[in-house]
């Protein structure tokens, strides 16, 4: 039996992977999620039903701690903020599987106002752990970003987020930052403000 080649044996019929198996139970998909910054709250509504891969990167990640401490590390007037990039310079940041993922691009799911939630990316299916949020319609960016929510509550937060101050290259000369991410059903989510 020890001479067993690899084609020989039944995958199909063996048992799991244990790290496999703890990997897909640990999966987290919630349709809210909430952005605790040093300007305020920020409440996501997610559409895990059209976009779920996007979803679960991003709730998974938020669950994790991935995006605590990280800053907004661009913000233009009147078009969008962008956070989620641990190296804080827009180069950096990977998908919670190590790679980047596909995109999921859905034709209902339009750029076509503020408070849209949408992926930040380097070209088609290139998505990690960067996003953003609309300041204005955009619809340019129709069929080339993941639309995977929006903003649902603090639209004053946003507001005051797109007011700092920049340089030439649109990044923040005091950068806000994203002190805590959680879904909002979740059982660490913090009790109190704190900020």
């Amino acid at each position: 039996r020890d001479n067993l080649v690899l084609e020989d044996r039944d995958v199909r019929n063996e048992p799991p992977d244990p790290s496999e198996a703890a990997k897909a139970a640990k999966a987290v998909v919630a349709e809210s999620v909430v952005l605790r910054t040093t300007m305020g709250d920020i409440h996501l509504k997610l559409f895990p039903k059209d976009t779920p891969k996007t979803c679960e990167n991003f709730c998974q990640h938020a669950a994790d701690g991935y995006y605590d401490g990280l800053i907004f590390h661009r913000v233009i007037k009147g078009f969008m903020l962008q956070t989620g990039d641990p190296k804080g310079d827009g180069t950096g940041g990977t998908s919670i599987w190590g790679s980047d993922f596909q995109d999921e691009i859905v034709p209902h799911l339009t750029h076509d106002r503020p408070f849209v939630l949408s992926m930040a990316n380097a070209g088609p299916n290139t998505n990690g752990s960067q996003f953003f949020v609309l300041l204005a319609p955009a619809p340019w960016l129709d069929g080339k970003h993941t639309i995977f929510g929006r903003v649902c509550a603090g639209m004053g937060t946003i507001k005051k987020l797109s007011m700092v101050a920049c340089d030439a290259n649109d990044r923040p000369l005091d950068p806000p930052t994203v002190l805590r991410a959680y879904p909002s059903d979740s059982p660490n989510k913090p009790q109190t403000l704190g900020i």
